[in-house]
């Protein structure tokens, strides 16, 4: 399969922008490799912690370089102090998304917010987003009133956005209306849906209102990905 775009389709910028790439690889020539394969519909790469563990912070230059958004999703939880440090190193280094636990409070939600804002402007780069992990998508027993305690913890810490799954988008319009909202868990009706207990075709989240929805397996893990990406791409532009 050729890694390079020259034959592929023309996608709608502001669709591409909606699709984060997640590069659950622990390899950086595999992640470059799978970045630029579907790079066509995809306008958001999302590194995790697997990618993050065997790489570190050098895997953001080469993906900024492809001219993705990254997306770094550690989902942060620790002291302020350190999440603020942690979060102001990734600012400088370009990353345009970054998560944190809203259980971790309002002070080290707050703090990581800031600390990405300076980093990014201290390196001279746009204004990042700070996420605000609400309820994991694989958690299908929390109680009812968590999600609007943590849409609301994550509003007053003056987050940019919040991750929920696509469940939850009717309460996150409501808790935080000028919040963007990030869904996870996306999957093409008839694939797996492994350890996603809430999962939502990609209509279904477009039409409720997803800002960014984050792909993975139902094309990582598609026997012909480039194929399943234009699916889900069509999905999302037909809403």
């Amino acid at each position: 399969m050729t890694e390079t775009t020259s034959s592929a389709p023309e996608v709608d910028e502001e669709v591409r922008r909606r699709l984060a790439l997640v590069l659950d690889v622990d390899d950086m020539v595999a992640a470059v490799r799978l970045a630029r394969e579907l790079q066509p519909w995809f306008g958001v790469a999302k590194v995790g912690l697997e990618l993050y563990s065997a790489v570190g912070p050098d895997v953001v230059a080469p993906l900024r370089e492809l001219g993705y958004d990254v997306f770094v999703d550690l989902k942060m939880h620790d002291i302020p102090t350190t999440v603020n440090r942690a979060s102001r190193v990734l600012g400088a280094l370009g990353a345009a998304y970054v998560t944190m636990h809203a259980f971790g409070g309002r002070d080290m939600l707050r703090a990581g917010d800031q600390g990405l804002r300076d980093g990014a402007a201290a390196a001279g780069l746009p204004e990042p987003t700070s996420l605000a992990v609400t309820i994991l998508t694989s958690d299908s027993g929390a109680p009812s009133h968590i999600l609007g305690q943590r849409l609301t913890t994550a509003m007053e810490a003056g987050c940019g956005g919040v991750v929920c799954s696509a469940a939850d988008l009717e309460e996150a319009r409501t808790f935080a209306p000028a919040m963007v909202r990030v869904v996870p868990g996306i999957r093409l009706a008839g694939n797996q849906t492994h350890d996603q207990a809430r999962p939502a075709t990609p209509a279904t989240a477009a039409a409720e209102g997803a800002d960014l929805l984050v792909i993975g397996r139902t094309v990582t893990g598609a026997t012909d990905r480039r194929a399943a990406a234009a699916a889900v791409s069509a999905e999302v532009a037909s809403v």
